[in-house]
């Protein structure tokens, strides 16, 4: 695999990822930088918009049209997405979608500013927004592993989920506070919050080897399939992810608890909004002290089966104090997952065939947030918004139990720093 640090190779132990190695790599520090302040604008956006929508409407279908608004572009375009980011500049294309984001993110403050923002308005920057992270997310995902050796992947890749969740952290702790002078500056800090992930990205060195042009075919996704379904772990991994998150959408529902059962306004929104990203920068910095060497597959399973939990009893509590406690909980159990099935996507995967396999992932987990989110939203409006809390971890731990029985070569999987594309 082709990389751009000069790690040294590995004689017994696992050399550790040092902030040394991160001077001898400015592509990787780029592409660290670019993430983050992506994620941070992508945050404090989410904030402003939960709350803005909900101020103008009082209404949790509203706020269940947000998350489908979201949806539907990313589901529509995921797969083309995917075909792109195997025959054209992947550089480019994240590029050119982090301009859009910057632009419609800029639109919408001179709008709020105003005075003149209207629910279609959100929404129709919010389909804009879907649209290009269908682009963006799948070639984004690529960068990774050609900036850092394998057996350093890991670490890598938790170094990476520590700082997007320390901006997740930030993002809607900031987007509170800045909320108070209304929505319009949210706006303006995403919009050059996009702006600085544009420049980072243009830094990272990327050498694009063009590609025979291929048209795009339902052939080209049913080989990815094939792939895929040959890889029982690495399908039992985004699958599990899938479903825990289409069923565990607490997120939708925190403007709702901020607002009308914890009474904790903008501020407290934005601390339930920070609350499960604390908790997954500390898992996050644990991963990269001991990464997921050993037992990996049982440990993802247990993981998920404690983001259950957590969701039931975020949904029950009527304490600030406790429903902080069980979203950092959440948000660390969810880190785990994630690093396991990256490892997997990533590293399994020929880059040939990587932006179609992260495409189909990104339409599997990425949409499934904004899925998950109408989908609480619906439910809240049939049975409140404490039962569809509740009835999503529950599910989340029902699906937990029998994925362990449909896919035990997930269940059996041990080491991640000696996967190999296949």
């Amino acid at each position: 695999m082709p990389s751009a640090s000069t790690t040294p190779a590995r004689t017994g132990g696992e050399p550790p990822l040092r902030p040394a190695s991160f001077r001898h790599n400015p592509g990787l520090v780029a592409f660290l930088a670019a993430r983050t302040a992506s994620s941070f604008s992508a945050c404090v956006q989410a904030v402003a918009v939960g709350w803005q929508i909900y101020a103008l409407t009082h209404s949790t279908t509203a706020l269940a049209l947000v998350g489908l608004a979201q949806f539907l572009p990313m589901a529509g375009l995921l797969l083309p997405a995917g075909h792109a980011a195997d025959h054209f500049n992947r550089q480019a294309i994240v590029v050119t979608c982090q301009c859009i984001e910057a632009v419609a993110a800029l639109l919408m403050a001179i709008s709020a500013l105003g005075g003149w923002t209207t629910p279609w308005m959100i929404y129709a920057m919010v389909i804009i927004f879907g649209a290009a992270r269908a682009f963006e997310m799948p070639c984004q995902q690529t960068f990774l592993p050609v900036l850092v050796p394998t057996h350093v992947f890991p670490r890598a890749a938790a170094v990476s989920s520590s700082l997007f969740q320390a901006a997740a952290v930030t993002g809607p702790s900031v987007g509170g506070l800045l909320y108070g002078a209304g929505a319009g500056v949210c706006y303006l800090v995403c919009a050059i919050g996009f702006t600085c992930a544009c420049i980072g990205t243009l830094r990272i060195r990327l050498a694009f080897t063009p590609r025979a042009r291929a048209p795009l075919s339902r052939a080209a996704f049913i080989e990815v399939m094939h792939f895929m379904r040959a890889r029982p772990d690495m399908l039992g991994a985004i699958s599990l992810d899938l479903f825990a998150v289409l069923l565990g959408g607490a997120t939708a529902m925190l403007p709702v608890y901020a607002s009308d059962i914890l009474h904790a306004g903008p501020l407290g929104l934005g601390l339930l909004r920070a609350a499960p990203a604390v908790g997954a920068v500390l898992c996050s910095l644990l991963l990269v002290w001991r990464p997921l060497n050993h037992r990996a597959g049982p440990r993802m399973f247990a993981a998920v089966a404690i983001f259950g939990v957590a969701t039931v009893i975020f949904a029950l509590s009527r304490s600030m104090a406790v429903s902080i406690i069980a979203l950092a909980v959440l948000g660390a159990a969810d880190v785990v997952s994630v690093v396991v099935r990256g490892a997997l996507v990533q590293l399994r995967t020929p880059d040939s065939m990587r932006g179609r396999v992260s495409a189909v992932n990104m339409l599997f987990l990425g949409s499934s947030n904004q899925l998950g989110e109408f989908e609480s939203g619906m439910l809240a409006s049939l049975v409140g918004p404490v039962g569809s809390v509740a009835l999503g971890g529950v599910g989340t731990l029902v699906v937990t139990a029998l994925w362990i029985r449909m896919f035990p070569a997930l269940w059996r999987l041990d080491r991640l720093d000696d996967i190999t594309p296949d």
